[in-house]
């Protein structure tokens, strides 16, 4: 399989806006992602600031444009495993993992998961839920066919039973992982990030305290599409909250348990979750304690105004010390010093909210090696010139974009892929 064209590193928003500028410019484009589905980190989202429009609204159309695109080849669950530079660009090996599904079989039916005995924690739902071992990672994954986790399967073949008592003969329980070979001109990185891990923050009792929650697994108890169909549910008692605290900069801006970087979207989806909490629960009281609160794009300090005098969200400027239980009711008690008074604060709140801050993905360590591309300091792809050229990666004709480069938000990440695929594109054509 030799063909010429762009690899896209990476299934998220960046990389489906990047895989669809470069295939609508009559260029081949082979976008490549390690999980069953494109969609990334977007798709697990309810909202996006500073519009509050829907996510999925958004997502959706470009997932499905990219499936479709006559330019665009997926490899999804598919990792690179080496790259080497030629006189016409790279040679790309691509490890395709078995799914045991015959993809052009299976109808995306789910009479096979309907079946299935075995339960898992839930990924896309942030741990929150169960799927089953073969599974679709949510309902409107591209493509629209079902995975079997060679990790909990049992081997028990009643989904393959089922499948060939309705006609469709899907199931391969003896499909073979698979090597394909590219030749390629260009490679765009957008390979997206990893959440910080609030464990590390044991100040904080993630992990311990069963109602503090990160921003992620929020924004799943906020999707109707979510594992409470929307509602705001404690996990201690299945209550709903009446007073919830967010607490910024979990991971971000410190220089002991995290980077020392600002990861610029914290503030903004913390704003958003909390006027998204107060559409969601009647009544309910919110607080947000802050260092600084950093509203620095279009529209994002007018939303910052309306969630403060529109719909009451209270801002205390302190630098949150501790989080404990009160074991009798499992409520939250926040301690921190009011930065602008002094006042040392001890609140008590029914969920806490740790707003994660955005890091390297774990694979792009392994993927600098493969390309033979350098890392900054933090761990991210380093640009070719920090002031004039951040979509350019240090190798020539391979490019970066959104989340692989640094921490940034949806807009700033599509942005940066429509100018890689640009890049790549007209690369290509000089080479030419």
């Amino acid at each position: 399989m030799s063909k010429t064209g762009v690899l896209i590193i990476g299934g998220g928003i960046a990389g489906i806006q990047a895989a669809l500028d470069v295939a609508d410019q009559g260029v081949k484009a082979y976008l490549v992602e390690r999980t069953p589905s494109v969609g990334g980190h977007m798709a697990m989202l309810d909202k996006t600031f500073p519009t509050l429009d829907c996510s999925a609204c958004i997502l959706t159309p470009k997932m499905v444009d990219v499936g479709r695109h006559p330019k665009v080849e997926l490899l999804t669950y598919s990792e690179v495993r080496e790259a080497k530079s030629n006189e016409s660009g790279f040679e790309v090996k691509i490890l395709k993992k078995p799914r045991y599904i015959d993809v052009s079989r299976c109808t995306g039916c789910g009479v096979c998961a309907r079946y299935c005995p075995i339960e898992v924690v839930d990924d896309f739902n942030a741990g929150i839920g169960f799927r089953k071992a073969i599974y679709v990672p949510f309902p409107q994954a591209v493509p629209l066919k079902y995975t079997i986790d060679e990790n909990h399967c049992i081997k028990c073949e009643l989904c393959k039973r089922v499948c060939e008592s309705i006609g469709a003969e899907a199931v391969n329980l003896d499909q073979e992982p698979e090597e394909v070979s590219l030749n390629v001109g260009a490679i765009i990185v957008a390979t997206g990030y990893k959440p910080f891990d609030a464990q590390r923050k044991k100040a904080y009792g993630y992990g311990k305290y069963p109602n503090v929650l990160t921003a992620l697994e929020l924004e799943r108890l906020l999707s109707a599409a979510g594992p409470t169909a929307g509602h705001i549910l404690r996990r201690s008692d299945g209550s709903i909250p009446k007073r919830i605290a967010f607490v910024q900069c979990v991971g971000s801006r410190d220089l002991h348990h995290g980077y020392p970087y600002c990861s610029r979207v914290c503030c903004m989806y913390a704003i958003k979750d909390s006027i998204l909490l107060k559409e969601h629960v009647q009544g309910v009281d919110v607080t947000i304690f802050y260092m600084d609160v950093r509203t620095y794009g279009k529209g994002f300090e007018e939303l910052y105004q309306r969630a403060e005098k529109e719909f009451g969200v209270h801002f205390k400027r302190g630098r949150v010390a501790r989080i404990y239980e009160t074991p009798e009711n499992h409520n939250l008690i926040v301690r921190a010093e009011d930065t602008e008074t002094g006042e040392i604060l001890e609140e008590e709140f029914d969920m806490v909210v740790l707003s994660v801050g955005l890091a390297p993905p774990d694979e792009i360590t392994e993927l600098s090696k493969i390309l033979d591309v350098p890392l900054d300091e933090y761990g991210y792809i380093k640009e070719a010139d920090i002031k004039t050229d951040i979509i350019s990666t240090k190798v020539q004709g391979i490019f970066v974009a959104g989340t692989a480069l640094s921490p940034k938000d949806v807009p700033d990440s599509v942005s940066e892929a429509s100018a890689a695929a640009m890049k790549a594109v007209t690369f290509l054509r000089r080479r030419k």
